[in-house]
C-alpha cells in the first residue's frame, strides 16, 4: 500500500481537463483496490477490483495557493461494514463544474491508504475525513 498521485492529475492540470478550484471534487471510500498511477478514471478503479463504499458531497471551501490544494474536512456515509478502505480523490464533474459526469469520465487525482487513520475501517454510517492542517494539506504539486 502507498499513497500516490495519478499521472492523469499532472496531465489534467497541464491541459485544463482538471480544475481543482472550479470543478466538483469528491472523495470516496474504496476497498479492494491496488493503486496504479496509470489509472485515469473512476471506472478504472472499479474495473480492477475496487469497490466504492460511499462518496462525499462536493468538497467545500476549496483553495489552491502556492501549489497546495485544500478544502474543508468532509464526511462520507459508509454503506457497508467492511475493512481496509483507502480514500480516492477525484474530479466528479467537467473541469468547468456542473453536474457529475459518468464514472468513465470522472478524473482521478490521488489515492491515500497510508497515514494517520488509514486505512479506514468503517462500519455503516458516517466517516469523517479530516485533511491535514499542515502542508501538503490535501495535496501539493511541485
Amino acid at each position: 500500500m502507498a499513497n500516490g498521485y495519478f499521472t492523469a492529475l499532472a496531465e489534467g492540470l497541464m491541459d485544463g481537463s482538471i480544475d481543482l478550484d472550479t470543478a466538483t471534487v469528491k472523495v470516496a471510500l474504496v476497498r479492494g483496490y491496488t493503486f496504479s498511477a496509470a489509472h485515469r478514471f473512476v471506472s478504472d478503479v472499479t474495473g480492477t477490483g475496487g469497490t466504492i463504499n460511499g462518496t462525499s458531497a462536493a468538497l467545500a471551501s476549496k483553495t489552491v495557493t502556492g501549489g497546495v490544494f485544500d478544502a474543508d474536512d468532509t464526511t462520507i456515509s459508509a454503506t457497508t461494514n467492511a475493512t481496509n478502505h483507502g480514500l480516492l480523490l477525484f474530479q466528479a464533474s467537467a473541469a468547468a463544474g456542473g453536474a457529475d459526469v459518468a464514472a468513465t469520465a470522472q478524473r482521478l487525482i490521488a489515492w491515500y491508504d497510508t497515514g494517520t487513520g488509514l486505512p479506514v475501517q468503517p462500519g455503516t454510517g458516517m466517516v469523517t475525513v479530516t485533511w491535514p492542517n499542515t502542508s501538503p494539506r490535501i495535496l501539493k504539486v511541485g
